[in-house]
């Protein structure tokens, strides 16, 4: 049968549907999802459950000059497929191909490109007051679609107490599905329940204040001498969504967020308001596939994301088993090093806790949450949170560890700076996802972090190599005494045997490792997950002759110049190797420490810097990201060979 959504080519092509028909797309647009994700991998349950949101909104608004702000934007894959992109669904988070958010140039559709949550009412606020400026008589309508989880955010409250300050005529959609990533924690979690569950509660409210007057024994006449004080009182205690207007916002739900009639209603009442109003709706992460819709917290938790080959004719594939013996040993990863790392750090000292912004299975945390569940804590989204909840630890005497992906550890950067370092409180910053993370792209790659850590005071910073290191870092970021940062990248170690609890122990701090000598033409100083692209461009040079000597800097602040300072005296060449942007970077750490001592004159080494380009790096598989920005073993040993005068490497 032809589908509908065959014929939406475009947002306006929805405008002359019925109610039926656009019900009719919602679950084609549903099912193209479930179909194209689930074998090629992506964001899933939050896109299944806001199908039907996607066709309402996109029903009665007129894209682009009516804006459509989708928070985070993992959520906005029915919006691309209504917004000309239903054809390359297929090569999302593909290199090349469409970006796994929104994206001011890949659509005119798309409002805002941000990957980061509980930023979409503030830009709501800001799009609406600038058309205000313009003196545009006919302005567009502004929606943001925010989740429950995204309203933890700090920012998102800004934004809230200036629309209702200005009576910014904005619209909220307030996609209430209990989760996030992981399920939503915290006492704003526990109303927005209150009132998911109980949506007869607005309705009781509507009739509140005439019931009032009419209480006997001459309460009635007493509640109206009291006046409106009393009756906003007793009707906030049944309608919770007082909360909004008390900050002068309208507010209106629960609405089914699966009923398209019912949605559209609302939202047409909200538009003619004129004024900041909230559309509460309910919707199920995972709508419309059952292992997401039926399996409760964890069956949403497990598909928020679908791995590529995940899904055969709309249910889960069935996964062929392995004959012993043909399955290769499993590496672990990072995530899952540190987090055994931390609950035996928690056993050994008990000062030591764990602190998550709503990211405790990316982060490792999970484990941890299980093993020594009073030594976890989630914040929910809100990293700035965390980062003042750790430092208030720090002041009674414990040990925070705050895991927080380095692209998101951006968004507290001023408590960093003001509340750990200027105080010198004892926190640690565990880093994971530092360097390109692929798929995800520019708004989740962590490469800022060296620079931003390195420039602090009283910080010290470090990377391990691998995961063994790992293990011996965080054990050296709990013993220093104040604050510390280490980083770590995405994915599987490099396959080295782990030390036992008994043989982890604290390495110098600024202390480097020579890991191998050279013949005194070349040398590589890597930092992190540098060290192995040395490694790999050093094997590569030995075949040409070129013995290049390797070491592992180990910590960028403070920096191990003695080290430095040989490998720069008797080497042509130094080469530093950093995944993370130059600027600021370790290369120019290494640089500026030179110079400090007076070695960055005719009798030091050239130095070459390797490292992340001045530029936001697209989305796509890491190895593929790796070889367009040049951080490959090969790329390296080629800008050596060719600096050294040793001409191509060609078929190396």
């Amino acid at each position: 049968m032809t589908r509908i959504l065959d014929r939406i080519d475009r947002p306006q092509d929805l405008h002359s549907l019925s109610d039926e028909e656009l019900v009719q797309v919602a679950q084609e647009v549903r099912e193209h999802i479930i179909d194209t994700v689930g074998e090629i991998g992506g964001h899933f349950g939050a896109n299944l459950g806001t199908a039907e949101l996607a066709v309402a909104l996109h029903s009665l608004m007129d894209s682009p000059r009516d804006k459509v702000l989708w928070d985070v934007g993992h959520q906005a894959y029915p919006h691309k497929v209504l917004t000309g992109r239903r054809d390359a669904l297929a090569t999302i988070r593909k290199y090349g191909g469409l970006t796994p958010f929104c994206s001011i140039p890949e659509s005119e559709h798309d409002i805002m490109g941000a990957g980061h949550a509980s930023t979409s009412i503030g830009y709501a606020v800001g799009i609406k007051e600038g058309m205000r400026l313009k003196g545009d008589l006919d302005e567009g309508k502004v929606v943001a679609v925010i989740g429950d989880g995204a309203m933890t955010g700090g920012v998102a409250f800004e934004a809230i107490h200036q629309a209702g300050g200005a009576g910014t005529p904005i619209v909220v959609v307030l996609n209430d599905n209990g989760m996030s990533i992981s399920p939503n924690v915290g006492a704003l979690t526990r109303t927005f329940s209150r009132m998911r569950l109980h949506p007869k509660l607005w309705h009781a409210r509507e009739g509140m204040e005439e019931r009032l007057a009419d209480l006997p024994g001459g309460l009635g006449a007493l509640a109206e001498r009291l006046g409106p004080q009393l009756k906003e009182s007793l009707k906030a205690f049944w309608a919770p969504g007082l909360f909004w207007e008390e900050l002068d916002w309208a507010y209106t739900g629960v609405i089914d967020g699966h009923d398209v009639h019912a949605l559209r209603g609302a939202l047409r009442s909200a538009f003619k308001a004129q004024r900041p109003v909230v559309v509460h709706i309910s919707t199920v992460k995972g709508k419309g596939f059952a292992p997401a819709e039926d399996g409760g917290l964890k069956g949403m938790e497990k598909w928020h994301a679908a791995k590529p080959g995940s899904i055969a004719n709309r249910m889960p594939a069935v996964v062929k088993a392995v004959k012993e013996g043909g399955r290769a040993p499993v590496v672990p990863q990072y995530t899952a090093v540190f987090g055994e790392a931390m609950i035996e750090e928690v056993r050994r000292d008990r000062r030591v806790v764990g602190i998550t912004a709503a990211m405790n299975s990316g982060t490792g945390l999970n484990l941890l949450q299980v093993a020594e569940p009073k030594h976890y804590f989630d914040v929910g989204i809100a990293e700035q949170q965390a980062i003042l909840f750790a430092s208030g630890l720090a002041l009674e005497g414990r040990k925070p560890v705050a895991a927080i992906y380095s692209t998101f550890l951006q968004r507290a950067y001023d408590q960093i700076v003001h509340d750990v370092c200027l105080q010198e409180l004892d926190v640690c910053f565990a880093m994971d996802r530092a360097g390109l993370v692929g798929d995800d792209g520019p708004t989740h790659h962590g490469v800022f972090d060296i620079a931003y850590m390195r420039s602090l005071p009283n910080m010290v910073a470090m990377a391990p190599r691998d995961e063994a290191m790992l293990r011996h870092m965080l054990r050296t970021a709990l013993s220093v005494g104040g604050p510390t940062a280490i980083r770590y990248p995405r994915g599987e170690g490099l396959g080295v045997a782990l030390p036992s609890p008994e043989e982890v122990t604290a390495i110098e701090v600024g202390k480097g490792e020579l890991l191998r000598e050279g013949d005194g033409r070349v040398a590589i100083l890597g930092y992190g997950s540098g060290v192995a692209k040395a490694d790999e461009a050093a094997a590569l040079l030995a075949g040409h002759d070129i013995a290049v000597t390797v070491a592992d800097a180990r910590f960028v602040k403070p920096l191990d110049i003695d080290l430095v300072a040989r490998l720069a005296t008797e080497h042509d060449l130094l080469v530093t190797v950093e995944e993370g942007v130059l600027q600021g970077g370790f290369g120019s750490a290494v640089w500026e420490g030179l110079n400090a001592v007076g070695l960055d004159g005719p009798d030091c080494a050239r130095i070459m810097r390797v490292g992340l380009p001045d530029r936001y790096v697209t989305h796509g598989a890491p190895k593929l990201l790796h070889e367009e920005v040049g951080f490959t073993g090969k790329a390296i040993a080629e800008r050596i060979a060719a600096a050294v005068g040793a001409g191509s490497l060609a078929g190396a």
